[in-house]
């Protein structure tokens, strides 16, 4: 079932001099499966707005749905809602406080009420899931690189089993062998386990690369939704509020400019080389 947003609403600080509206009439239906990426510039509201889609934030007004039911009812089991669908911070240090790296993975689901054989075949099947090294099970996280606390936050979060995966700016601090090496693990883990993920990104390359669908967010307003190539056909549009395309976007516009039939929708390195070398031909 689709999570959706109605007309969501939030404001900082409400009713005081100091009140900031960081969420406008913000209406999306994201589908089961999907790979979903956010982009916006720093204050253009995506974490605030991912932070609404596991009940961390309330609206300020309008609903939200999951699985066809309103995550505002009376009745409604919020602590459900976080259990399908989890949230991986941008720093993992907020996520990770257990002594040994294994601990730390058992303690969502342990917390789901679930027994220790079941909490412990999920943390095993979780950190597995990511590729972590069994010989580091029994370390503690805070002794990890920033990579690998990644992937422990990550692990702790799938070992709840959630339908939904969201991840706050991944990438932030590694260098590009990391970002590839955890951007990567994120794709993979969309293909086998099937579940929806949503990649919070300032960067267009890491969007242009992995999703299916891209939401802009700009002054709290969603300014495109769709695919990467129909989002990326609007690169002037997006230079403008402080956004670059990926740097292929760039490259086509400027090989068509000098006479060369090149595919201006192309938005990986791939199909820019495929593009360029039947042009060529």
């Amino acid at each position: 079932m689709p999570i959706i947003l109605d007309k969501i609403n939030y404001c900082y600080s409400q009713g005081t001099a100091y009140q900031i509206q960081a969420l406008k009439d913000i209406n999306l239906k994201i589908d089961d499966g999907q790979f979903i990426g956010i982009i916006g510039h720093t204050g253009s509201g995506k974490s605030t707005l991912i932070q609404h889609l596991n009940g961390l934030i309330r609206a300020t007004s309008g609903t939200i749905y999951f699985n066809g039911e309103d995550i505002y009812a009376d009745d409604y089991n919020m602590k459900d809602l976080r259990s399908q669908v989890g949230l991986v911070f941008q720093y993992p240090e907020h996520q990770l406080f257990e002594t040994t790296i294994f601990e730390d993975v058992c303690f969502g689901p342990k917390n789901q009420g679930l027994d220790k054989k079941t909490v412990e075949l999920r943390a095993f099947e979780a950190l597995h899931n990511v590729g972590f090294p069994d010989e580091l099970y029994d370390q503690s996280p805070f002794d990890l690189s920033g990579g690998q606390k990644r992937r422990v936050a990550i692990a702790g979060v799938l070992a709840m089993k959630p339908q939904v995966l969201i991840l706050d700016e991944p990438t932030a601090g590694l260098d590009p062998a990391g970002r590839d090496e955890i951007l990567n693990l994120i794709a993979k883990m969309h293909k086998e386990l099937g579940i929806t993920v949503i990649l919070v990104s300032h960067s267009m390359e890491d969007v242009a690369k992995y999703v299916e669908r891209i939401i802009v967010m700009n002054s709290g307003e969603v300014m495109y939704d769709g695919t990467p190539k129909d989002v990326f056909h609007h690169y002037k549009e997006l230079e403008a509020v402080g956004l670059a395309a990926p740097q292929v976007t760039y490259l086509m516009h400027e090989l068509k400019e000098k006479g060369l039939d090149v595919d201006l929708d192309a938005t990986t390195v791939e199909e820019a080389r495929n593009s360029i070398l039947a042009a060529l031909r």
